[in-house]
């Protein structure tokens, strides 16, 4: 028999059996989509927040901070608990490392800034400006204003969602307009509140990442000397170290001449090796994602197995009668295979779409624009990301192929079963 006669006798069978055919179509549908859906989003998540790390981070710096610090990574040298600090002045150690470029501390603290009868929980970072710049030359750039190589007392650069932080016009402050920066300074008793007043020198533009240690849409940003006397202290959170060049002989031999001086006391970690490590953790959540999607088709084929031994109840006279007019085991066999794999086939092609329809549905609902976000008038910065689904071939052929390959399988005994049936007795089966 003709391979093509056996596919018009599988879809003749499929054709007068819709409901039941439709509904172990529908399983195998389900199961598809769901792979298809979760990897989708997953895919387009890790894209997205690459992106913005991407933009946030130089790949040619090195992120140096006290005790446990970041300590992650190639390159990165974990350190013991102690009661070091990383003070300000360490940045002249470093700078006399060899393929140092350049190194600037910075101190970081989450205060309220005040303008007008508004007021936002933001973080102030205290920077070297000129440093700054030089390190983040594509981001940490002024849209509106200039930002000040030699800042004069209370100068202010703030980033753009702290100017404009609903994204529709609404200022909360701008070029020249003074701020208030309030921060409770909790180490003596009782808590004492202090206040810096600013005078805003310019707005970033809009960076749109996020990173740990990069410009910020959502910062404010005051000089390093301010923030020493403003917040007491001349221990800073930690160092960026820009190099000579982002080559990964440079960035270790780096890493361990800055251990070294400081006795192991510090962590040295690449902003190459935190992007590398937030793409095996999401590779293993893929993995664990596609896991759990796997086990609603393995469902699925379950049901295509007893569908397939009912009809095979239901077709036994049929079959009886073909072989006795001379049809082969084997054709027999082919014909139940055949329409496993159109069922897998059309189960497979509909997931996919319903998937990638599910995905972009559920990307668009939990994704917007950014914004403050908090209650009465007290908020802090967060941003909502825009999640745009990504269907990758190796998800699509993967889907095809697995939904193909399920089918095939749980339909091989039924197949086999219906091959070994004697003509004799099929056609006396009741």
């Amino acid at each position: 028999m003709k391979v093509s006669d056996v596919l018009s006798y599988a879809f003749g069978a499929i054709r007068l059996r819709k409901l039941r055919a439709g509904l172990t179509t529908l399983g195998v549908v389900i199961g598809i989509a769901a792979i298809v859906a979760l990897l989708s989003i997953s895919q387009g998540l890790q894209d997205t927040i690459t992106e913005q790390l991407q933009t946030g981070f130089a790949t040619d710096t090195l992120i140096v901070s006290a005790g446990g610090g970041f300590g992650m990574g190639p390159g990165a040298m974990t350190a013991t608990e102690s009661d070091f600090k990383l003070l300000i002045n360490y940045t002249q150690i470093i700078n006399e490392l060899e393929n140092v470029r350049v190194a600037v501390a910075i101190i970081q603290k989450a205060s309220y800034v005040k303008f007008g009868e508004r007021e936002f929980i933001l973080t102030i970072v205290g920077v070297n400006f000129t440093k700054y710049t030089n390190i983040y030359s594509s981001t940490f750039v002024a849209e509106t204003g200039e930002i000040p190589l030699d800042p004069e007392n209370e100068t202010v650069v703030v980033g753009k969602r702290v100017s404009d932080p609903w994204k529709n016009g609404t200022s909360f402050c701008d070029v020249d307009d003074t701020v208030e920066i309030i921060w409770t300074n909790a180490s003596r008793l009782p808590p004492k509140n202090e206040t810096y007043v600013g005078h805003v020198a310019a707005v970033l533009k809009e960076i749109g990442g996020f990173s740990l240690t990069g410009p910020s849409d959502f910062s404010v940003y005051i000089p390093i000397s301010q923030a020493q006397s403003f917040f007491g202290t001349d221990e800073c959170d930690m160092i960026i170290v820009q190099l000579e060049n982002d080559d990964e002989a440079t960035i270790e031999s780096v890493s361990e001449a800055i251990d070294e001086a400081f006795s192991g006391q510090v962590s040295v970690t690449s902003s190459t090796a935190v992007l590398d490590i937030i793409s095996s953790v999401f590779s293993t959540v893929e993995i664990f994602l596609a896991g759990i999607a796997a086990i609603s088709l393995l469902v699925a084929g379950i049901g295509i197995m007893n569908i397939m031994i009912v009809s095979l109840m239901e077709r036994t006279r049929e079959i009886g009668i073909l072989k006795a007019l001379g049809m082969k085991s084997r054709t027999v066999l082919l014909i139940f295979l055949s329409e496993a794999v159109i069922v897998g086939l059309m189960g497979a092609a509909f997931g996919i779409a319903s998937g990638w329809g599910l995905a972009n549905v559920v990307a668009r609902v939990f994704s917007g624009g950014g914004g403050f976000m908090g209650a009465g008038n007290h908020a802090a910065a967060a941003g909502r990301m825009t999640i745009t689904p990504v269907l990758t071939p190796t998800v699509f052929l993967g889907a095809l192929a697995f939904g193909l390959i399920v089918s095939v399988i749980f339909a091989l005994y039924p197949a086999w079963r219906a091959s070994k049936l004697k003509p004799v007795e099929a056609l006396r089966y009741e």
